[in-house]
């Protein structure tokens, strides 16, 4: 898990320097992996309809509920690694 765990916070790093900028639905998934292993499932209500990014965001990490931490965290090393 200390292992996972240290790669995760190498994989936020790297995020940070990838060579191009990934793709809107790719930023999605980066953000709820992200957010998924470090707050677990989505809480607090969705927002509405005047605020369409917040909404995006809300979604894709409500289609992540109920996976674990130390999945989410393999999961996003894994996407940050095929984008570098």
């Amino acid at each position: 898990m200390a292992d996972l765990k240290s790669q995760f916070e190498q994989a936020v790093k790297d995020s940070k320097a990838l060579p191009e900028k990934p793709d809107n639905m790719t930023l999605l998934k980066i953000y709820a992996l992200y957010k998924q292993a470090s707050s677990g499932d989505v809480d607090g209500k969705r927002p509405g309809f005047s605020d369409m990014v917040g909404r995006a965001k809300w979604d894709a990490w409500n289609a992540l509920k109920g996976q674990t931490s130390e999945a989410a965290m393999q999961e996003y090393v894994d996407l940050i690694e095929s984008l570098k």
